[in-house]
């Protein structure tokens, strides 16, 4: 079972389950819990080989369907039935992923700095991953990554959060991570054809450069889909604008379950 941390309000109130991305840990969602805590029943998770979360999970040919079964796990051990989702980064592909094998568990998703497309830079910087995973330090290369996909002064605090929890994780963890990414954009592309009727809200941050432009695309083709942008924030939109971040994701949230009081 992974490790998570469960904070329950009221039995009335709906669940919201935060997903952090590769190399972080539930403690990034730190700007969210206090506030979230007052509108919804909380559940963070560290996903495998991460935080608190048991290494040497892996089986081989595990998929992202895999990392999402181990989510509804949790939430099976804690006999929530359905909950509204918040993903981060990689998080998000885990977030559509249980959107798409575990649709019945999804009340709405929340997909923040969400990869949803692998430009040419992208795709080189993966590469380069790949290629040098086994005989570069985890964390350089992890450094690396972080400065290049959050580069400004600004984003200093998202890059040392991430940074921080990475040191958590081991070699051999990072490589299996990464090699998730082999034949990511194909995976991608077939998340993005059918978001199952959930209700879905991207939310990026202005100078999330490296993602930002591909959702912008998906979003003016299919109108079902809610965007907004955080101003001054990158990749970790969270961490860089928390208040704006809060109010915007919260917003959602409780406009989801008014209509779903109706709806049914």
């Amino acid at each position: 079972m992974l490790h998570y941390r469960s904070y329950f309000k009221q039995q009335s109130l709906p669940w919201v389950t935060f997903i952090h991305g590769a190399g972080g840990s539930s403690s990034i969602w730190f700007k969210q819990i206090k506030e979230y805590r007052k509108h919804f029943n909380v559940m963070v998770i560290d996903l495998r080989g991460h935080g608190q979360s048991e290494r040497g999970r892996w089986r081989k040919g595990d998929t992202f369907k895999d990392i999402a079964k181990e989510i509804v796990d949790v939430l099976d051990e804690e006999g929530i039935r359905q909950s509204h989702f918040i993903g981060i980064s990689l998080g998000t592909i885990v977030v559509q992923t249980i959107t798409s094998e575990y649709t019945q568990y999804v009340r709405s998703q929340t997909l923040c700095g969400a990869i949803i497309q692998l430009d040419i830079r992208t795709k080189f910087l993966l590469w380069v991953g790949r290629t040098t995973k086994r005989f570069i330090p985890y964390m350089l290369l992890y450094k690396l990554f972080a400065w290049i996909i959050m580069p400004n002064r600004r984003h200093e605090e998202s890059r040392l959060a991430f940074v921080n929890s990475a040191k958590k994780m081991c070699q051999k963890e990072f490589i299996k991570w990464f090699s998730l990414t082999k034949m990511i954009n194909p995976y991608l592309s077939k998340l993005q054809l059918d978001h199952k009727g959930i209700p879905t809200f991207f939310v990026m941050g202005q100078e999330d450069y490296l993602f930002r432009a591909p959702v912008e695309e998906l979003v003016k083709r299919d109108p079902s889909l809610s965007y907004v942008t955080i101003r001054k924030s990158g990749h970790v939109c969270n961490i860089d604008q928390p208040q704006e971040f809060n109010d915007r994701t919260i917003e959602y949230i409780l406009q989801q379950e008014e209509i779903l009081s109706v709806t049914g």
